[in-house]
């Protein structure tokens, strides 16, 4: 099931960002992001364990997609792409035109899931990531 992230999400949230993440969101920083009304964080939950998560910033009539992630024990099962897929949708619906995201150069399994929906590589920005050191892709999407 696909879902809002809600409060009682965040504990869990934060556990598994740190798993993933080389330098992971706390929770008071995801408390605050869900509950501001501009933006919109969705969460994969299968008996009551939530699987992947993602957030979207709407800034005017653009959003930036944060916090994509999926437990690494679930992917290769599609859930990437129905929660971004979602995500879009609902996006759209906030009025949104244009989606924008930063990704890690070498995170070859994500740039192929962006690219799937239609995400398009538009510059780097030259070392974004730390923990280890890596250039970002940032990547755009507008829909039709």
């Amino acid at each position: 099931m696909i879902r809002k992230m809600c409060t009682m999400d965040v504990e869990q949230v934060a556990a598994m960002e740190k798993t993933i993440f080389s330098d992971p969101w706390s929770e008071q920083s995801f408390e605050h992001s869900i509950k501001a009304s501009q933006n919109l964080y969705l969460v994969v939950e299968e008996k009551n364990r939530i699987l992947a998560y993602c957030g979207l910033w709407k800034v005017a009539d653009e959003g930036q997609i944060c916090n994509v992630a999926v437990k690494e024990d679930e992917r290769g099962r599609g859930l990437a792409t129905m929660m971004l897929s979602e995500l879009l949708k609902q996006g759209c619906e906030m009025g949104i035109k244009a989606f924008t995201l930063e990704v890690r150069a070498g995170n070859a399994p994500a740039i192929w899931v962006y690219k799937k929906l239609g995400f398009e590589t538009a510059g780097v920005r030259k070392n974004y990531y730390t923990k280890p050191d890596e250039d970002a892709l940032i990547m755009w999407y507008y829909p039709k």
